[in-house]
Formats: structure tokens, C-alpha cells, sequence
């Protein structure tokens, strides 16, 4: 009996072994299928660090652009840095009058000598500076900028299209995606302004005249506000204005108050710098009897306005301008 039982209790003992250990199987294969289950963690991302460049300019230099450049001095391209979120050190000034249209986005920058003197320049401690034209580099000038700090330069080609330096700058600055959002943006706002005065103004032909110092200017066919009101805008060019391009070699050219008076325009946009000294060449009948005048047909902005630059900003004010005028 006893041997019986003691039987009996080995088998119970050897199920109840055999049941855990199948228990403790069956445990964890249910732990490896849920770790197997569970989403694998990430690797933590690494911000890649910004590199140097090296770039040849347009005057043959190579120049090594440092890696996200903070203190940039570039003199008069001040609105594709804008455009593209970058302030510079030190803006463009005349006198100390500097472009009025960007002083919101350069609030606070202090002013430098458009000529860019070499004291001035190093004053600043610039780390990238940006040169538009050849001629501000001529002579011995690039190398003593380049003493100061990397000096890229554009080159005349590039300085006369704001677009191609809008693009040029970005990839300078390591920026070609936005510098093309900028420009494909601009170009949507031109292209929809156009079709607007199409529709109430289509073969109307338009003229900037800008007065300064009692002397009067129109504006390039094909050049600053010009570019604008008869490239981008589709407005007529009138023939007096196509006269005085021809023979210019300026954004702005001179022309006679006898000239003006030829003027064949629909409407006329009039920068206006002598309001501080009471304009008294508007008060010529001369002036007072040309037709778009008379129609009231004549639009008047301050100096301070945009359509003495060129840029994406600039331009865009000149686009709200003119909508503003003729379209209303």
C-alpha cells in the first residue's frame, strides 16, 4: 500500500514538474513575441553641421565661404539677404540715408559708406563680404578686402539681374531652396498682377519719372521699376521712354521737362525727393499740361518708396504699387 501511494505521489510530483515547466515555456514564448512586436526604437537623428564652401567668383577668385556666416557686409544686395531671412552687420547708406522701403527687416543695422572704406569694413569685423559689380573690387581693392574677410563678387552680369543674384547669393549662402521659393513666389504675384491689369487696363502704356534736385528722370525700358512695369506687368512702353533708353546708360536718365512734355503715357508713377523743398517743378505748366497729368492719370510716391531698387522685395512693393493706382 505504502509502495503503491508512494508511486502514485512520484507520478503527481512528475506532472506537476512536466505542467511547469510547459507553463514556464509557454511564458516565454508569450514575453519573446511581444518584444518581437514592439516597435524597434530609432536611432537619434544628427544634425548635420554646415560646411565650408569653396567657390570661384565671377572674377576668377576662390573664395571659402565659412560655414553659416553671421556678421556679412553686402553692400546694396541687402534685399535678396532680406528675402532670403538673412540681416546683414552694416546696410547701404548715402549720407546715411540707406533703402527706406527694407527698414522694417533692418531695423537697428547700423549704416556704412556705399563706397565700403577699408576702415569702415574692418570696423565691423565681417566675416563673408559680398561685392556686387567689378568695379568696386578694381585695382588693389579685392585683395585688401579679402585681408579683412572672404570676399565673394558677383560680377556685372550677375549685378544687372536681380534674379540671377538673388540665386547666385543663395547658393553663396547655402540657400538655393529658399532663394528659388523667393523668386517662384514673386514670379506667381507678377504673373497674377498682369492678368489683373489686363482686364482693365490691356494696351494702356505706363512711365516712371523720378524728380530730384528740380531735375527730372525716367526710368530704363528695361531696367529697375521698368523691368517691372513693362516686362513683368505687361504695360506698354511709351516711345518718349524708349527714346531716352536708347541713347542712356543708366537705370535712371536725364530728361528735359521740354521732353516730358512729349510724353505719350497713359499713366505716369512720379518718385518724388523734392517735397522737402516744395517741388516747385511740378508747378511748371509746362509739367502741369501733360496729358497723363491732366487726367489724373499721375501717381506720386516719396523717395523713400521702392521703385528707385531692384529686388524681390522691392519689386513686389512696386507690384502692390501699381495695382494699387490702376486697378484700385
Amino acid at each position: 500500500m505504502f509502495i503503491r501511494n508512494k508511486k502514485k505521489f512520484v507520478l503527481v510530483l512528475m506532472s506537476l514538474m512536466v505542467m511547469s515547466l510547459w507553463l514556464a515555456a509557454c511564458g516565454g514564448s508569450n514575453n519573446n513575441e511581444s518584444a518581437a512586436t514592439e516597435a524597434p526604437t530609432e536611432a537619434p537623428t544628427v544634425e548635420e553641421t554646415p560646411a565650408e564652401l569653396k567657390l570661384t567668383d565671377a572674377l576668377g577668385n576662390e573664395v571659402t565661404i565659412p560655414a553659416n556666416p553671421q556678421r556679412i557686409i553686402a553692400s546694396y544686395l541687402e534685399d535678396h539677404l532680406v528675402a532670403l531671412g538673412v540681416k546683414p552687420v552694416a546696410q547701404w547708406s548715402v549720407q546715411n540715408g540707406t533703402q527706406d522701403y527694407l527698414k522694417d527687416s533692418l531695423n537697428g543695422i547700423p549704416p556704412i559708406p556705399y563706397d565700403l572704406p577699408f576702415e569702415a569694413v574692418t570696423s565691423f569685423n565681417p566675416d563673408l563680404i559680398l561685392i556686387g559689380g567689378n568695379s568696386a573690387v578694381e585695382g588693389d581693392k579685392y585683395a585688401q578686402y579679402a585681408k579683412i574677410a572672404p570676399t565673394y563678387t558677383l560680377g556685372d552680369e550677375i549685378n544687372a539681374d536681380w534674379r540671377k543674384s538673388l540665386l547666385k547669393i543663395g547658393e553663396v549662402l547655402g540657400k538655393s531652396e529658399e532663394a528659388q521659393k523667393v523668386l517662384d513666389d514673386y514670379e506667381l504675384k507678377a504673373k497674377e498682377a498682369k492678368e489683373k491689369l489686363q482686364g482693365v487696363a490691356a494696351g494702356e502704356s505706363a512711365a516712371a519719372v523720378w524728380l530730384v534736385q528740380e531735375s527730372f528722370f525716367v526710368v530704363s525700358d528695361k531696367l529697375s521699376s521698368g523691368a517691372v512695369l513693362y516686362n513683368d506687368l505687361g504695360l506698354t512702353v511709351p516711345e518718349v521712354v524708349k527714346e531716352i533708353a536708347a541713347t542712356g546708360t543708366g537705370n535712371w536718365n536725364a530728361i528735359s521737362l521740354e521732353k516730358l512734355a512729349e510724353l505719350d503715357a497713359d499713366h505716369i508713377f512720379l518718385i518724388n525727393s523734392d517735397v522737402d523743398s516744395g517741388s516747385e517743378a511740378l508747378k511748371d505748366p509746362i509739367w502741369q499740361a501733360i496729358p497723363a497729368v491732366k487726367n489724373g492719370k499721375l501717381y506720386e510716391y516719396p523717395r523713400t518708396a521702392s521703385w528707385l531698387y531692384s529686388g524681390a522685395i522691392a519689386n513686389s512693393q512696386i507690384i502692390d504699387d501699381v495695382l494699387e493706382s490702376i486697378v484700385k
